[in-house]
């Protein structure tokens, strides 16, 4: 599980094509610090594994590299990732910790794309006290929003402002805006979207609770 608080901004230094999957190597000193081989690093909000064996992570190259397979190349926006591309980094949350966004899964829902950005207020000089970005929404997933919820875009964890039909949007403030990928996103860009997991639990909880007994899988005759 992760938090969606983006610990460092990263870069792909080398993709390369493994049939239809491919491996990416990046480069990230700060989550690569204790790493060990298996851990799990969400880049751009998509849960990997770490590959290099614990001799290697031990060089402090600051590098690591991670199989993507072709369901999460299709699923998510790691395919259009190039050489020199940043990327947002966050390692797995330790049991215990501050959680600081929300429980974030790495498991991609769907891909979004910025459809506008609008600065705030301006500060002497001349600088947004914040923006409002707005993304483009799949219909899969837009019954999964609601205002004020929480939602993950390409690892970030945000606030809804505004949830309509098919597009969403968010203020960032300076700090978010310096410190992820999302400062830097032109309009037309893909994002990874992530709904928050416990809309989605409730979800199917209710759809249990409509269904005949013994098709919900609870037969108290047969239990009594």
């Amino acid at each position: 599980m992760f938090t969606g608080i983006i610990e460092e901004l990263g870069e792909v230094v080398s993709i390369e094509e493994i049939g239809d999957s491919s491996r990416i190597r990046l480069r990230g000193p700060l989550v690569v610090a204790d790493a060990r081989h298996g851990d799990s690093i969400a880049v751009n909000g998509v849960c990997l594994t770490v590959l290099d064996d614990n001799e290697q992570l031990a060089e402090n190259t600051g590098e690591f590299s991670a199989d993507v397979m072709a369901e999460t190349l299709h699923r998510s926006s790691l395919g259009a990732l190039v050489p020199g591309s940043r990327v947002n980094l966050e390692r797995a949350m330790a049991l215990g910790a501050r959680l600081g966004g929300h429980l974030v899964q790495g498991h991609v829902d769907a891909t979004g794309r910025l459809l506008s950005r609008e600065p705030g207020d301006l500060d002497a000089d001349g600088t947004p006290r914040w923006e409002v970005l707005r993304f483009s929404l799949p219909g899969s997933i837009t019954r999964y929003l609601v205002e004020k919820g929480s939602i993950t875009v390409d690892g970030v964890s945000l606030t809804v402002v505004e949830a309509a039909l098919d597009s969403f949007t968010v203020s960032l403030i300076p700090a978010t805006l310096a410190l992820t990928t999302l400062g830097a996103k032109a309009v037309g860009d893909p994002v990874n979207l992530e709904v928050d997991v416990l809309a989605k639990y409730v979800e199917r909880l209710l759809d249990t609770r409509a269904l005949p007994t013994t098709i919900a899988g609870a037969n108290t005759e047969d239990a009594s």
